[in-house]
């Protein structure tokens, strides 16, 4: 639900906020909040060079990469085109998943349940296709698709190496840590670009720190530490589908046939990709 509106918020915080200052900001902010809670849930941040690698690894691939490269591709690419290009995650943890973890073979029926489910996601903003051929809009939807590919790799590397550390520090630290690294950057790339504080530019960024960002990574990492790390990127698909739901019911969007054949295609795709009980007869070498 909350991941369902963070792709509009993003577009909206890009009015008062460069990419680089506002990426900054949000994730700044959320490792604040975060570490500020730790000491209420007991968290505690040590374990030496291990810890570290996944901190590292995770501000670089999850946060710093991914979603500098998001904020810059959103200045052109519509927001449903960017949860398409996005969608592509699942895919690609699917496949580094089959070679980084043990337990977790891409099956051909887990490859067909990832194609089926990406596909009802193509459907539903079939639309937003059009748009490709927009000033600009190539291109950056290409440079875009670096970061689903990241943020898959940060993901299966917490998956492979982030055990026995706390959720929420596995959240708060690399967030901090990309708050750090992207401030220079942005100072030293956007200071002739200026900051406007509008209202809905601030709230945007403060709901994407606070609501978007510190609440949902850290219930993402506790399930990453329970389930399978492709079975838990397939939410993905369901983020595009709740936007369209939350269109429909609050602000009175229409619900064409073609959405209602790509929601029914991504609960086809993910219902085979996790499918219980089962056992899928070709695995892919």
């Amino acid at each position: 639900m909350i991941w369902g509106t963070t792709w509009a918020a993003i577009r909206i915080s890009l009015r008062g906020f460069p990419p680089f200052t506002g990426v900054s900001l949000r994730f700044a902010l959320a490792g604040a909040v975060l570490l500020c809670l730790a000491p209420v849930f007991g968290v505690r941040f040590g374990g030496g060079w291990r810890v570290w690698r996944v901190w590292i690894i995770n501000c670089l691939f999850t946060f710093c990469i991914s979603y500098s490269v998001l904020y810059w591709a959103e200045q052109w690419v519509p927001s449903g085109l960017s949860a398409v290009l996005f969608a592509t995650f699942p895919l690609w943890v699917a496949l580094l998943a089959h070679f980084a973890l043990p337990g977790e073979r891409l099956t051909l029926m887990g490859l067909v349940g990832v194609l089926v489910g990406f596909a009802g996601v193509a459907v539903i903003f079939s639309e937003d296709f059009d748009k490709l051929l927009g000033p600009k809009v190539a291109f950056a939807s290409t440079v875009l698709l670096l970061c689903p590919v990241c943020s898959a790799f940060g993901s299966v590397a917490v998956k492979k190496w982030g055990e026995g550390i706390h959720p929420l520090a596995t959240a708060a630290v690399p967030m901090m840590l990309t708050g750090i690294l992207l401030g220079p950057i942005a100072y030293a790339s956007e200071a002739d670009r200026g900051i406007h504080l509008a209202p809905a530019p601030v709230l945007a960024v403060l709901y994407l720190a606070l609501v978007g960002s510190a609440l949902p990574f850290t219930l993402y990492f506790t399930l990453l530490k329970r389930l399978p790390a492709t079975q838990l990127s397939l939410i993905n698909y369901a983020v595009p589908v709740v936007a369209v739901i939350v269109g429909a019911v609050f602000m009175n969007e229409p619900v064409t046939v073609r959405v209602v054949i790509g929601a029914a295609l991504v609960v086809a795709g993910v219902g085979v990709a996790t499918r219980v009980g089962k056992k899928a007869s070709i695995e892919i070498s």
